[in-house]
């Protein structure tokens, strides 16, 4: 099963993961999981600001149903970020290539 990739080299759809990978950079596969969901969490949020963003600029005032039409480029930039690959995918990929920062506290105190 070929997963297509985005330009970024990220897979764009749902990717069969060895858990072994996943506990060997915390020594925990749920620290591990808790680590990737805090940074999916943060990438949804960033790709959800900037998409508001991007749409807010067509936004009106004064819209009613007359002047409401359709929008090709809102409607391109809506669809550019539903072809993007999910935050979890994103966030397992940083995960397994050492692009993520994380720390535990409590480990730290020890």
């Amino acid at each position: 099963m070929s997963s297509t990739k985005n330009t970024q080299g990220v897979p764009t759809s749902t990717v069969t993961r060895d858990v072994r990978q996943l506990d060997q950079t915390t020594g925990n596969l749920y620290e591990s999981l808790v680590v990737i969901a805090k940074r999916a969490n943060q990438i949804s949020a960033n790709l959800k600001e900037e998409l508001h963003g991007k749409l807010s600029e067509f936004a009106s005032s004064n819209d009613n149903l007359e002047e409401v039409f359709e929008n090709r480029e809102q409607i391109e930039i809506s669809k550019h970020y539903e072809r993007m690959p999910k935050p979890n995918l994103i966030a397992m990929d940083e995960f397994l290539n050492g692009k993520v920062y994380y720390r535990n506290p409590s480990k730290e105190q020890k």
